[in-house]
């Protein structure tokens, strides 16, 4: 692949940035590759139309084809004509949390290549939270194709500078927009189900999603465990190992106490503890925190930064405590859970 002379852009303020706001809508309309911040992650974002930008997406990321897409949209009103029908659950769904982290999965008018949506007869559809992501969409005029903007299986980005790190020399464009105010990925739902069922979880929570529709809503299996190579996925984040540094990683279940006591028996070279904030002034070995012990928000935003960190530590193995699988929580764990390759060790 031959190396792109990229540019770096700021878009941090609405008014004060518009030019380069315009040269990024630009650049993704006229079918070239822009890395740009939402409040969840950063994207790599290309037109969802044109299935040449769309097909450099994987390329540049190393992402498995049978892995959709998610497409941004930037109103409301932009869903009626990527969807069979906006049923009443969407109605509602976008009402609460739209616009913001929720993505929502629904039969597809067909508009969108299925080369997007990896020869699904569904699509997944968001409208993102952050005000500047909805106006280049905008300006752009296009609705927009855009998974996290890293390496396939790495860590996701959550600032302009880890889309540098992995995307320099590939994309045209890198769209500074500051941190991520979230920090890990939109929740996703399918709503083309009987029951409407969590593929992926998030900060809008299944308990928040439940008292919305005032119905069941199921957690999808692969949210714990390991989806076989052979299955068919609808929807980011369900099939293959994601979210890793380059450090291996094993989860420790267990009380302080038992997980101090297993990490002072670790005599191996070049390891880290991913703890929690508390836990800090007990630890044997180096670590970070990953927040406070009851702030899920906190866990959420530290997260993928704190994996990153660590492999410009050289971190050779991380060790990292359970979270919390409640509300938010889940969302971290299945985060770390996929980034650890499911090795738990319950102590």
């Amino acid at each position: 692949m031959n190396e792109i002379n990229t540019k770096l852009v700021s878009v941090k303020d609405i008014k004060v940035d518009i030019d380069n706001i315009q040269l990024v809508a630009d650049t993704l309309r006229t079918g070239g590759l822009a890395a740009m911040p939402t409040e969840t992650v950063y994207g790599i974002a290309a037109n969802a139309l044109d299935e040449k930008a769309v097909s450099r997406i994987f390329s540049v990321k190393g992402r498995p084809q049978d892995n959709p897409l998610i497409v941004h949209i930037a109103d409301v009103k932009e869903l009626s004509v990527l969807v069979q029908e906006v049923t009443p659950n969407a109605r509602k769904l976008t009402e609460v949390f739209w616009p913001g982290a929720l993505t929502m999965v629904l039969p597809s008018s067909g508009l969108i290549p299925k080369s997007v949506n990896a020869g699904l007869n569904t699509i997944a559809v968001r409208m993102p939270g952050l005000p500047v992501t909805r106006e280049i969409i905008r300006r752009a005029g296009v609705p927009i194709a855009a998974p996290s903007a890293n390496i396939s299986g790495r860590p996701s980005p959550t600032t302009a500078q880890h889309c540098i790190d992995d995307l320099w020399g590939k994309v045209e464009l890198i769209a500074d927009g500051g941190e991520c105010a979230v920090g890990l990925e939109s929740t996703v739902i399918s709503l083309a189900t009987a029951t409407p069922r969590i593929l992926r979880p998030g900060t809008v929570t299944p308990e928040q999603i439940a008292e919305v529709l005032g119905c069941e809503i199921e957690i999808d299996e692969s949210v714990f465990n390991h989806n076989n190579d052979g299955v068919k996925v609808s929807s980011p984040g369900m099939k293959y190992k994601h979210y890793s540094p380059k450090a291996s990683v094993t989860i420790l279940d267990g009380n302080t106490e038992q997980v101090m006591r297993y990490l002072s028996e670790q005599d191996c070279d070049d390891i880290w503890a991913l703890v929690f904030e508390e836990d800090l002034p007990f630890l044997p070995i180096s670590g970070l925190s990953l927040g406070k012990f009851n702030d899920v928000h906190e866990q959420a935003f530290r997260l993928f930064a704190a994996f990153r960190e660590l492999d410009k530590k050289g971190a050779k193995h991380i060790y990292a405590r359970m979270p919390n699988t409640e509300g938010i929580g889940l969302a971290v764990y299945n985060r770390m859970i996929r980034a650890a390759g499911f090795r738990v060790i319950n102590i």
